[in-house]
């Protein structure tokens, strides 16, 4: 198949147990990949097949299936909900052309689908949206489409309507069509029948279909006008309306039914086909300056005929070795050529490319632009790295992934174990970039840093599983950090005499906060050459290196700006390492005259509580030094929506669940760093002091 616009790359996100996987299964089985559908609550799901995902009944990586519907070709990546996945999520929605945001019917718009749509909107990927389950109890379609105008602040575009509701939801009526789709009790989704609308939903099928041919003609003014003056526009004429303001995410066509049951599925994949984008009609990649990561003007337009060029979007062990996730986005790759990586100036030969049906694949000999593919066993490859023609060397727009808040102090049990966890991390970092690694130098200890308790639990698990490694885990720490409250003029001289050229520099300064963010800025004012240029970079260089360890506890320090004025240097004994060594006794001198002041990790945290429950939750939160922010009555509960500390959320889970009897949930994200009160600050420096000796 060369045809691009029968191509469709699409991602399916939302939150934890809204039944992603679920649909996933469902599409595949459709389509014919599979004869027997698995399910995730028996952890035997096609696209969780890692052991820790089966067991968990949750989605850890996301996984890439092709399949076929209608004559066209989709490609699906099935990603996680889990708010410590949440970088998986982001790097699919980098690579895909469209996609189904699932909600569950009485779950509604939960916490997680909302960081998810948002990472949707950045990367302006269209979507339609599927609101699952049900056939649950309180699950109510027309409440779930409100919190998506309500919460999402999105435009949803109604596109059936529901017949039943509960544990009588037996299908859907297709609006445009004026179709009805039952399904019979088999819970096989070959087993409909299309039949005419219900009697009781004539009038509320023939509302919701001036309503959507309303908002769908509003893309086209000839046939506006046709509209207004009465004349109704043809299916094909509203098909494509939909079409051009789905893609311009003017609306979202709005789908329901049950997954777990079989109904309604087959509309969503014709939806998928009607209405999303081929991935020539999404706009093309920009290319970057390898140097500065600016945009250069260009982009990657999507079409055979181009130089080669593609995004490393994922890498993933598996038991037949490494795989590099690929999307191509022009060009052609063929097994056996030879094509470069920009990020590090190598070229690598392309042994085995397959496409991948979650854990089974076919072997190919050649892909093309709008492909996802796997490539076995390249070397040098890291998640969000260019590769390109040798001949057109160019850069696509990396990734941004968001950094850890949460560490843990792990050490192997014996001594067979520390070489294979070297090997084990190395993998598991390329595979992750969100998991960092690093060693402690005064403790020798190894530090794994992650976005949360959970994917650090999962690391810990994977790398005793799967790579037999016994580990020593300590007690999680978080990431804190130092800044300054106070401005601070001040001087300093550093001057060394032992015979031959000496070393001299004098610096005036001044050190004050900076804004929220910014990080450690420099500048400098200096006039009349008393420091001569050539030395200003040595004194920034001197000032950013002591940034790492701040005075208090030694944590990185934030949000810091340094100017130069003036200083005075020596003919003869002046030199950069001179300016750069008393820019570090600068920082030592003058940080503690600066208000030094400690920072801890806040999270955004968002609960689910029964009703009964509310109080003892809010006051267990408040217990944990939380700002409630905001609590929402639902059909089935509340939420509420808070800020808290980081330190004080350790073992949350199982607190929870004991308060609400099991019936809680939360999930947390990180927010912001905020001024630590002085008696927490007191205990952690005491601690890192502590540690230090």
């Amino acid at each position: 198949m060369t045809d691009l616009s029968k191509y469709r790359n699409i991602g399916i996100f939302a939150h934890v147990d809204a039944g992603k996987t679920t649909t996933t299964e469902r599409i595949l089985k459709l389509t014919g990949q599979i004869h027997k559908t698995g399910e995730v609550h028996d952890g035997e799901s096609t696209t969780d097949f890692m052991e820790q995902e089966a067991e968990r009944g949750i989605t850890i990586q996301s996984a890439a299936v092709s399949c076929f519907w209608n004559d066209h070709r989709l490609n699906v990546i099935d990603t996680p909900g889990h708010v410590d996945f949440t970088v998986e999520v982001y790097r699919s929605l980098k690579v895909l052309d469209g996609g189904i945001g699932v909600f569950c019917g009485s779950g509604g718009v939960e916490p997680q689908s909302e960081t998810n749509w948002r990472y949707a909107n950045e990367s302006e990927v269209s979507r339609i949206i599927f609101v699952n389950k049900l056939d649950r109890m309180g699950a109510d379609f027309f409440n779930v489409v409100d919190q998506v105008k309500n919460v999402l602040a999105a435009n949803p575009l109604i596109m059936v309507l529901p017949i039943g509701r509960e544990d009588d939801f037996v299908g859907v009526v297709d609006l445009l069509s004026r179709k009805a789709y039952v399904w019979d009790d088999s819970g096989l989704p070959e087993n409909y029948e299309v039949k005419d609308v219900p009697a009781d939903m004539v009038d509320d099928v023939e509302a919701y279909r001036e309503e959507l041919i309303e908002t769908a003609v509003e893309q086209d003014d000839d046939l506006m006008e046709a509209y207004m003056e009465g004349e109704e526009p043809s299916i094909e004429d509203i098909k494509r309306c939909i079409r051009k303001g789905t893609r311009d995410l003017a609306f979202f066509p709005t789908f329901c039914g049950s997954a777990f049951k079989n109904k309604g599925v087959q509309l969503v994949l014709d939806a998928v086909v009607d209405y999303l984008p081929a991935p020539t009609e999404v706009e093309p990649q920009p290319l970057t300056d390898p140097e500065t990561g600016e945009p250069t003007g260009e982009v990657a337009t999507v079409s055979a005929d181009e130089p080669l060029r593609a995004l490393a979007f994922k890498i993933m062990d598996d038991r037949f070795g490494a795989l590099t996730f690929i999307r191509i986005y022009s060009g052609v790759m063929n097994k056996g050529d030879t094509i470069l990586n920009s990020a590090t100036g190598k070229t690598e030969r392309i042994g085995r490319m397959v496409e991948m049906q979650a854990d089974e694949r076919n072997e190919l000999t050649t892909a093309q632009a709008g492909d996802i593919i796997a490539v076995v066993g390249m070397k040098n490859v890291q998640t969000g790295h260019t590769l390109c023609d040798p001949k057109h060397e160019c850069t696509l727009e990396p990734m941004i992934f968001p950094e850890p808040v949460i560490s843990i102090a792990v050490s192997p049990k014996d001594k067979g174990s520390t070489e294979k966890m070297g090997i084990a991390i190395g993998k598991m970092v390329a595979e992750d970039p969100s998991f960092q690694v690093e060693t402690d130098e005064d403790s020798g200890e190894t530090i794994l840093k992650g976005m949360g308790e959970l994917h650090l639990d999962i690391k810990v698990d994977i790398l005793k599983r799967t790579y037999g490694v016994e580990l020593e885990v300590g007690q999680p720490q978080v990431a804190y950090r130092e800044t300054i409250t106070q401005a601070v003029e001040d001087s300093y001289t550093h001057k060394k005499q032992s015979g031959g050229s000496g070393q001299f520099g004098k610096i005036d300064y001044r050190i004050k906060p900076g804004e929220p963010n910014s990080g450690f800025t420099f500048s400098s004012t200096v006039v009349g050459g008393n420091v001569p240029k050539e030395f200003w970079p040595a004194v920034e260089k001197g000032f950013a290196s002591m940034m790492e360890n701040g005075v208090l506890a030694g944590f990185p320090t934030l949000d810091v700006e340094v100017e130069l004025f003036d200083g005075g240097f020596h003919a003869v004994d002046s030199s950069a390492i001179a300016f750069e060594i008393a820019a570090k006794g600068a920082f030592r001198q003058s940080m503690p005259k600066a208000g030094a002041q400690l920072l801890e990790p806040i999270m955004h945290v968002d609960v689910f509580s029964p009703e009964d429950n509310v109080g003892d939750v809010i006051g267990d939160l408040n217990r944990r030094r939380g700002m409630i922010k905001d609590q929402q009555a639902g059909a089935t509960g509340v939420r509420i929506k808070a800020d808290v500390p980081l330190s004080e959320m350790f073992g949350y889970i199982g607190h929870l669940r004991t308060i609400t009897s099991g019936r809680g949930q939360f999930s947390m994200e990180f927010s912001h760093y905020n001024a630590c009160p002085a008696n927490v600050a007191e205990e952690v420096i005491a601690k890192a002091k502590e540690e230090k000796k």
